[in-house]
């Protein structure tokens, strides 16, 4: 946009939210970035050119109301912007932290063609959290009468807390089915405190509860008890928020040597306090002077370099077939993971696992790639370069090379699969079978947050045209 049709107080430059200091945080694993003060923030959101048709919301799978939301912070009227953001978003205070903005609402700010975007992301965390503090609680939405219906969640993450909460909304009593011995799925279980802190999966849970959501923890729901044992207690409608869990292995020599990791019960085992772990997931690993090696480049490798950094590891690499233009993680977590400390091998591509007599890993022998012909969705395809195999030294190696989904196991074939693994569903989230409704991960394969919550919001709609159409409230 021409400089001329910016409001003349517009500044070009936005205001971050301070950043702790990366060997201090290198100690601990507390949330990296802090809030913006209520000054920081009317300042920062007055940068707001209030296009008269908004990219931001277009950008946002929620289509939140940001427009108005940082009118209202403009205006210094912190906690009717917190209430406005809560309208389109059952976890904005979620969202603000782990959304990747700059591919969402931030990348689709007009401001930030010439100038930098308004810290959409920033703004949306601080405004919230200025809410609980100020409120004590998370505010309870209007509530529609009981109709006196039950509706079964299967899995705990975003898609099934959205889905539940904006059943509960609509007058049903929903139960939230979760194998782990808490709720979040991966939320809690997955997303390291630095970037997400327990304690905000925690308060959103304690809100859900309060509004009446329902949770049976510990319970995995599959074979036996299974959906039609679920039907049989009286659920009239399901909604599948199982995700994407099962992580992508490869066929690659040494794969059988020790020291070898996939990195969600890395995470998992490394991040979640006891209290919410299972004697299955092993104890914490003591990386104190070891050289790590994680091989993939989403937002699940940086979490799991970062994690390793803390840990006590010597030196982190991460390894990474395309180079760091074409890297599908979050710039944010990229920059922060450089920061901190961690090697990047670009263009590297592992050819196998080599170990010691004694059966532990050693090293990664790895080849150096070039970036080819664009593949169907537009990246350019990384190639070998012939005779440039080359090691890296490494004592604990972790796989993140993402995850597939992980449907409820059923061999009658009710519940048709896609080609990917994903549930078949319809345009109001049912699927082959008749009252059972997916979303999230597991209908679409590995996403976004944002997404899940759009799915969980659409799934309860559907259930409600459903149990309408098939019974009248």
């Amino acid at each position: 946009m021409p400089e001329k049709q910016i409001a003349p107080k517009t500044r070009p430059t936005r205001i971050n939210p301070t950043v702790r200091n990366a060997l201090e945080r290198l100690n601990d694993f507390g949330e990296i970035y802090c809030e913006y003060t209520p000054e920081q923030a009317v300042e920062e959101a007055s940068r707001c050119i209030k296009c008269k048709d908004p990219a931001c919301m277009k950008a946002c799978p929620l289509h939140n109301n940001i427009k108005e939301w940082l009118t209202l912070v403009a205006e210094g009227r912190l906690i009717e912007a917190a209430a406005s953001s809560r309208a389109t978003s059952n976890m904005p205070e979620i969202c603000g932290r782990i959304c990747p903005q700059d591919r969402l609402c931030e990348g689709a700010c007009v401001l930030g063609i010439k100038y930098d975007p308004v810290a959409i992301g920033p703004l949306e965390r601080f405004i919230n959290e200025h809410a609980f503090r100020h409120l004590g609680v998370i505010p309870a939405p209007e509530l529609a009468r009981p109709v006196g219906r039950r509706v079964a969640i299967v899995g705990a993450g975003p898609a099934g807390l959205s889905c539940a909460e904006e059943l509960v909304k609509l007058g049903y009593r929903a139960t939230v089915f979760e194998a782990r011995p808490f709720p979040g799925g991966l939320l809690l279980y997955g997303i390291p405190s630095f970037k997400l802190e327990k304690r905000v999966v925690e308060r959103r849970v304690e809100y859900l509860e309060e509004i009446g959501v329902e949770f049976a923890c510990n319970t995995k729901i599959g074979d036996d008890p299974g959906i039609d044992d679920l039907l049989a207690l009286g659920y009239e409608a399901i909604f599948i928020s199982t995700g994407a869990t099962v992580p992508k292995r490869p066929r690659m020599e040494g794969m059988d040597l020790a020291g070898i990791h996939d990195a969600l019960p890395f995470l998992i085992r490394n991040n979640v306090p006891a209290k919410y772990l299972s004697p299955s997931d092993g104890a914490k690993d003591d990386l104190r002077g070891k050289t790590v090696v994680v091989l993939g480049g989403g937002d699940t490798a940086m979490d799991s370099v970062r994690t390793a950094r803390r840990l006590g590891a010597a030196r982190v690499i991460c390894a990474y077939r395309r180079d760091e233009e074409n890297m599908p993680g979050s710039r944010r977590e990229v920059k922060a993971a450089k920061d901190e400390g961690i090697e990047f091998q670009w263009l590297t591509a592992p050819l196998a696992f080599i170990g010691d007599e004694k059966g532990l890993v050693k090293k990664v022998r790895c080849e150096r790639m070039q970036l080819g012909a664009p593949d169907g969705e537009g990246r350019r395809r990384p190639e070998a370069i012939a005779g440039s195999e080359f090691d890296l030294p490494a004592d604990f190696i972790v796989l993140a090379f993402g995850f597939d989904p992980a449907p409820l196991r059923n061999g009658d074939g009710r519940l048709r699969l896609t080609r990917w693994g994903t549930y078949e569903i319809d345009e109001n989230k049912m699927t082959s079978w008749p009252g059972i409704f997916a979303g999230g991960d597991i209908a679409r394969g590995a996403d976004l947050l944002v997404t899940a919550n759009k799915d969980g919001r659409d799934a309860a709609l559907g259930i409600d045209r459903y149990l309408r159409n098939r019974r009248p409230l």
